[in-house]
């Protein structure tokens, strides 16, 4: 409702990050009661294992034209803050009238970089989370809930 709000008569794009955003992204976007246009991007930071690499990397672009429109960056989880951090100095490049940051889960304790994330679901502990989108390995993205995940104990049974 919030975000139906601040956006009430303007452009919004509401940009999903893929892959991990998609369930919560396609539920929030059936949430908002305005007119939107949707899009995505699709960026790399995880390795092979659970930590980050540090680096980012975009690997799919944006359709729409973002020029003079509000922004809507939509996570599954912010953590270190470097994939939201990189995407708001790129796409502020393309001057858009504004960008802000949506995420479902945000991580405050494994903060690299300061960013700002305007609609937060839920401020969670430093746990390994997956399903609704969030993926070990590129597993779990299809739980149909949030679990916490015992990564030791998952890369010990998988050998």
């Amino acid at each position: 409702r919030q975000i139906s709000t601040d956006y009430a008569n303007r452009e919004l794009v509401l940009v999903g990050i893929l892959k991990g955003a998609y369930c919560f992204y396609a539920d929030l976007a059936r949430a908002i009661r305005i007119p939107l246009r949707v899009d995505f991007l699709v960026v790399t930071s995880y390795g092979s294992k659970a930590k980050t690499s540090g680096q980012v990397k975009m690997v799919t672009d944006l359709t729409e034209d973002i020029k003079d429109k509000d922004v809507i960056l939509v996570e599954d989880i912010v953590d270190s803050g470097l994939t939201v951090e990189f995407l708001t100095k790129k796409l502020a490049r393309r001057k858009p009238t504004s960008i802000k940051v949506c995420t479902l889960l945000s991580k405050p304790d494994r903060r690299e970089v300061n960013v700002k994330i305007e609609y937060v679901g839920f401020e969670i502990p430093n746990h390994y989370v997956v399903g609704y989108g969030l993926d070990y390995q590129q597993k779990y993205r299809n739980l149909p809930y949030l679990a916490v995940l015992d990564v030791a104990d998952v890369d010990e049974l998988l050998g």
